[in-house]
């Protein structure tokens, strides 16, 4: 090997060395700092909103009845409620409603108090119980048959019905992705018109609007305005509708 070629072998070292050097301090200075100083330029995003809707008809109904008891003897009218409350449940399973679905929401005996002008003082004058059931009926058809029947076994207080969607967990996902979908959409068309292009999410958020009240009946009671007396005629139910929202806003980075 002659002195060119060892000269030329030993310039493509060093050649290959000094550009080993430059790409190790590249990487150990100038990439972290080229990194920070992007970190400190603020990030270009867009931020959109949208909505899903879904409208879905309630598929359950609740139906809360009590049977209100009065007298002097606290037993006597104990046994009397009981025994006309064990009378409705024995008729909502006649109906094919299960035990799963009926539940004891309130067992309440208070006294009754009065004044007495002559000795000014106050005296127990008798007790009132009231025992609360709680029914969840998932044939809707049966609602309006229910609640005549109930007034026909001693329930001498329905206080309200309810209608409801029984998991609408599955309806909130439709929404939900709907609504993704929706401000997916609204993100692209925005960034097409603005020369931009979408990059990667950098932030997303979902709530629920406030749930408006199920349609219900007023408290129903034995004597006075909304009562219910035992009848052949059937009352018209209305289930109605639920809709069901889910709104999401999303942060997209810009580029």
């Amino acid at each position: 090997m002659n002195n060119n070629d060892v000269r030329l072998k030993n310039l493509t070292i060093v050649a290959f060395l000094i550009f080993l050097s430059i790409v190790i301090i590249y990487s150990l200075f100038f990439g972290p700092i080229k990194k920070f100083s992007d970190s400190l330029m603020p990030v270009r995003t867009i931020t959109v909103s949208a909505d899903g809707k879904v409208v879905v008809s309630p598929d359950i109904a609740k139906i809360s009845f009590a049977v209100v008891s009065e007298g002097v003897d606290p037993k006597t009218i104990s046994q009397e409620n009981i025994k006309n409350i064990n009378t409705a449940i024995d008729y909502l399973k006649t109906k094919g409603i299960e035990e799963k679905d009926i539940k004891t929401t309130q067992y309440n005996l208070s006294p009754k108090y009065e004044y007495d002008e002559k000795t000014r003082k106050t005296f127990i004058s008798g007790y009132t119980l009231t025992q609360n059931v709680l029914v969840k009926i998932r044939d809707l058809n049966k609602v309006a048959e229910v609640i005549s029947g109930l007034t026909e076994v001693g329930i001498n207080r329905i206080d309200s019905i309810s209608f409801e969607i029984d998991e609408p967990e599955k309806y909130f996902a439709e929404a939900r992705n709907q609504a993704f979908e929706k401000a997916k959409k609204k993100a692209e068309e925005m960034a097409l018109k603005n020369s931009v292009k979408l990059g990667k999410v950098i932030n997303f958020s979902e709530w629920e609007p406030t749930t408006r009240p199920y349609d219900s009946l007023r408290t129903f009671g034995m004597g006075g305005e909304g009562s219910v007396a035992a009848s052949s005629v059937l009352p018209k139910i209305q289930p109605g509708s639920e809709e069901i929202t889910i709104n999401v806003n999303i942060t997209y980075e810009i580029k």
